[in-house]
């Protein structure tokens, strides 16, 4: 139902800022919850933030909250992650995700996944 592309990751010193997108095809991202989720080297994926269709926020922790910030653009059907004052433990693979469910945080309750931008931030 809904097909997801992120793209915008790359090399970053730390302390530097990117910009990551996440835009769909089929329905819009209004249907649904939009979450972003990370996974390093050899750790689980978990949960980074997520923007619903209503418009609230929920995020991993303060740190993160801090640096992090999602946004939408319903004209383009494109949800952004921008990240300020990146740190070495950063690093990893972004993957932005859609589910049905609002508040979604797990990645078992997220139906749909894009491919993955990688985030290298150097010290």
């Amino acid at each position: 139902q809904v097909q997801l592309v992120e793209s915008g990751g790359g090399l970053v010193q730390a302390g530097g800022s990117l910009r990551l997108s996440c835009t769909a095809s089929g329905r819009t991202f209004s249907h649904y919850v939009v979450g972003w989720f990370r996974q390093a080297p050899g750790k689980e994926r978990t949960f980074v933030a997520t923007l619903g269709w209503t418009g609230g926020l929920s995020y991993s922790s303060d740190s993160v909250k801090g640096r992090f910030t999602v946004s939408r653009d319903n004209a383009k059907n494109s949800v952004y992650l921008q990240m300020n004052s990146l740190k070495p433990e950063d690093t990893a693979v972004y993957y932005c995700a859609a589910a049905t469910a609002f508040g979604a945080t797990r990645v078992s309750e997220y139906d749909y996944w894009g491919q993955g931008t990688q985030v290298t931030v150097s010290s």
